[in-house]
């Protein structure tokens, strides 16, 4: 298709651009039917654009094909010497193969699962085997739009990544004072609670008495708590405090020790010796689960994490560019050539990456055709039911799966929609500008468009 004019777009899509005060240039678009014969509507299709959050569908879909839908990561636990009496006389290994969902729970269970193994008492190191991702993997740090650093969204990958590197904060007012507490209690997170209990008030302003610091060092944090709470609230904030080995390592101690377990040697970074005896294998749940955390909730941590594992099997250096390469490879093979697309971490958390309309169109219609279709489609959010789009287009509710993008100059959104025939067509919408924020009753529209199409060519 040459170039688009604004007089193309269909008359309640240009009246939400103009009511948004937004160009049409800002808009890429792709409205393509898979069951009925309407015509495709492309505007902008082949203009390569930054996709946001709708980048994970490429990862998603690519994580299906290339590991399938029943893929686990596993966690192994290995020691250097055999455990006598619940006694081991040696290191103890850790080696991660980037489970994206290795979760506060989970790694509880790993050491209750390691207690049952044999081991009780610990007498060397803990030793933690980062090194199946490369260490010059994705590491970049992203221009987080003055987010504070300690979101754990921005956490970046590990080969070894424990419960997103969070912890949980509660806070709760009560007459003889604020309690404050972590979860998990971390020995190298530091708790500074100076907070005041004041009378009862208005719990959702909150936000403007708190006034929290943290000095993240990376092998310890001090969270420092200031401020006043009224009577009776309570809040709790989630944070992404140490680096990957410390984290780790200070999880592993704290729920060691709460299973009575003992060790008195150091942390330390290591590969597993050849000669290790495996004690135990902790499983992920399948990928087709965890896509649906990726795409519902869009969790760019674990899509790295995923982006990362198609790579990790190739020769070279740079995991990132492996991974890059493996899709690249996985398009060519379905007879795709996506010229402009460009990857960096897989999430969508990023000022690199791009895509066009119109290859999104064409890898959500390949998805569609594929023997994955079902799984894909359920990862993605249920229109004005969960995920990012619960609270928006009530008057479709269900009729869609959307996965939204957002970043400070991007709002998209990519899925699959049903018609008012129950016919369903793939749409994405990409609108990049600096008013971005603006796009949302564009997005809207043009989904609600895609709804309320009538098929014109069937009697």
């Amino acid at each position: 298709m040459g170039q688009a004019h604004a007089a193309e777009l269909p008359a309640e899509i240009l009246s939400a651009l103009k009511a948004a005060k937004l160009p049409a240039e800002a808009l890429s678009l792709a409205i393509v039917p898979l069951q009925s014969s309407l015509p495709a509507l492309y505007y902008q299709g082949d203009k390569p654009a930054s996709p946001a959050s709708t980048m994970k569908l490429v990862t998603s879909y690519a994580g299906l094909s290339l590991l399938g839908p029943a893929y686990q990561w596993n966690t192994e636990v290995y020691s250097s010497a055999k455990p006598v009496n619940g006694i081991l006389n040696g290191d103890l290994y850790i080696k991660g193969y980037g489970d994206p969902k290795l979760n506060l729970e989970r790694f509880w269970l790993m050491l209750r699962d390691l207690k049952i193994a044999g081991v009780r008492e610990i007498r060397g190191d803990l030793v933690l085997d980062r090194s199946y991702f490369s260490q010059g993997a994705d590491t970049s740090a992203y221009d987080d739009d003055g987010e504070e650093p300690y979101r754990p969204f921005l956490v970046t990958p590990d080969s070894l990544l424990s419960n997103l590197k969070s912890v949980r904060l509660s806070l709760r007012s009560e007459a003889s004072g604020v309690v404050a507490s972590l979860e998990p209690n971390l020995a190298t997170v530091q708790l500074d609670n100076r907070l005041s209990s004041g009378p009862a008030g208005n719990c959702a302003a909150l936000k403007s008495k708190l006034q929290l610091n943290i000095d993240n060092q990376g092998s310890s944090a001090k969270i420092s708590l200031r401020g006043s709470m009224p009577m009776g609230c309570s809040t709790e904030r989630y944070l992404a405090l140490l680096d990957h080995p410390s984290y780790t390592a200070s999880l592993f101690r704290s729920l060691w020790a709460e299973q009575g377990g003992v060790i008195t040697g150091v942390n330390r970074a290591g590969v597993v010796p050849s000669d290790a005896q495996l004690l135990l294998t902790n499983r992920s749940p399948d990928l087709a689960s965890v896509i649906r955390d990726i795409n519902k909730f869009s969790n760019n941590t674990m899509a790295r994490q995923l982006y990362l594992s198609l790579g990790a099997g190739e020769v070279g250096k740079d995991s990132s560019a492996k991974s890059f390469a493996a899709i690249s490879r996985w398009l060519s093979s379905r007879g795709k050539t996506f010229d402009e697309l460009k990857m960096e971490n897989g999430s969508g958390l990023s000022r690199q990456e791009q895509i066009s309309a119109r290859h999104m169109a064409d890898l959500l219609i390949d998805a569609w055709q594929g023997p994955y279709a079902a799984e894909f489609i359920s990862s993605m959010p249920l229109v004005a039911l969960d995920g990012t789009m619960k609270k928006r287009l009530a008057s479709m509710a269900g009729e869609a799966h959307i996965k939204t993008g957002t970043l400070r100059d991007v709002r998209a959104a990519a899925g699959f929609v049903r018609d008012n025939k129950g016919q369903t067509s793939v749409v994405v919408v990409f609108i990049n500008h600096p008013q971005a924020a603006a796009g949302l009753p564009v997005i809207d529209a043009v989904l609600r468009f895609a709804h309320l199409r009538a098929d014109e060519n069937k009697h």
